[in-house]
């Protein structure tokens, strides 16, 4: 099971981004394998719990993207019967989420990981800090390419909404790591699962 643990920062310069947050996740269609949903648990956290090691890699590197947060995974055993609220769970994975978001809290890229097999947990927490790396220096060019490639559009057809050539969204997307991070992401989601054994 993987509870994550979502910190705000700079929360007392910043207004509440909790709410707007918790309902951008539950809108969200790319996010399947909740077990429980995503709740305010504290002044400026949230936390929730996700069957999928894929779906933890896209929510951790979205927050990272967004730029407002640190990022908690914890990885363990949820103590059963798990209740319908997340605020009243309780085990070792929802204990090391909140040891990674203090410790994310740290962290140049505002992410950690914490699970039973530690030295998983690093390699995976290794791995999640380089992808974040990628995601927080890529420009803003990128994303616009990014952001078209990943509803399914051809290059060709990201160059011709973006209004250049099909070479400018070949290069956009080399100078993003794209195609890097898109291949990394299943590693580091099976270091999760391995972290959580």
């Amino acid at each position: 099971m993987l509870a994550i643990t979502v910190d705000q920062r700079a929360s007392r310069r910043d207004v509440d981004r909790i709410d707007d947050l918790i309902d951008r996740i539950h809108r969200s269609e790319s996010f399947s394998s909740v077990v429980r949903p995503f709740e305010r648990t504290a002044g400026d956290e949230l936390q929730g719990l996700l069957a999928g090691a894929d779906d933890a890699v896209r929510l951790a590197l979205d927050l990272v993207r967004d730029g407002h947060w640190n990022v908690g995974i914890g990885l363990g055993a949820v103590n059963e019967p798990i209740p319908a609220s997340v605020r009243a769970a309780s085990g070792p994975a929802l204990f090391n989420a909140r040891d990674a978001v203090a410790r994310a809290k740290a962290s140049p890229r505002r992410v950690a990981v914490t699970g039973p097999d530690a030295t998983s947990a690093d390699d995976a927490e290794v791995l999640l800090a380089l992808l974040a790396a990628i995601v927080q220096r890529r420009s803003r060019p990128g994303w616009e390419v990014i952001d078209l490639v990943a509803t399914g559009m051809t290059q060709q057809e990201a160059a011709k909404v973006l209004g250049i050539s099909a070479q400018a969204v070949s290069q956009r997307l080399q100078a993003a790591l794209w195609r890097d991070e898109v291949r990394a992401r299943p590693l580091l989601a099976r270091l999760l699962e391995k972290a959580d054994s």
